[in-house]
């Protein structure tokens, strides 16, 4: 094979093939998500999921985190994983008081491992409960690959249940 011919598949391989596995998962991301009915107002739920300090008290998810709970802040949030443990610095993209929190969190440069994290509170009926939805999408050159260590579903639920546990407490 002519060295120019070499060149051009050498450029696919490391060009076109990462890029069309980037894009894939743009138009068809790995998407988790986990909710929970919890029996107080979204303004209280609130108060808990953005009082970061108190992370370590209770939440089995997010053991601990650090930052501004604002529109651009950063966070340093250590996740506790499957007996595992790994820490990440995602910047806050929506936060906004009793109804989103949303962060964008990445593993080295954008589009290996992107993940854009959310919680969305709903008030339902008359206002007093809340439908907590915990979420992520991810994508990224990797995500095809990443296999379990992108299986976070078990600590979404642990999280809400613990999350739900608090407010109700508090509130009573």
């Amino acid at each position: 094979m002519p060295l120019r011919a070499t060149l051009i598949v050498i450029l696919v391989v490391l060009v076109a093939l990462p890029a069309a596995v980037y894009i894939k998962t743009l138009v068809s991301p790995r998407r988790l998500r986990h909710e929970i009915e919890i029996d107080a107002a979204p303004d209280r739920v609130w108060a808990v999921l953005a009082d970061l300090r108190a992370y370590p008290e209770w939440n089995p998810f997010i053991i601990s985190s650090e930052g501004e709970v604002r529109k651009g802040g950063k966070l340093t949030n250590k996740l506790s994983n499957k007996g595992g443990t790994m820490t990440f610095s995602p910047t806050v993209r929506v936060a906004e008081p009793g109804r989103e929190l949303r962060w964008l969190g990445r593993f080295g440069v954008p589009g290996v491992v992107d993940g854009e994290h959310y919680f969305t509170l709903e008030p339902i009926g008359d206002g007093t409960r809340t439908r907590l939805v915990q979420g992520e999408t991810f994508t990224g050159v990797l995500v095809p690959f990443a296999g379990k260590a992108l299986d976070v579903q078990d600590g979404f639920a642990a999280m809400n249940a613990a999350l739900k546990a608090r407010v109700e407490k508090m509130g009573r």
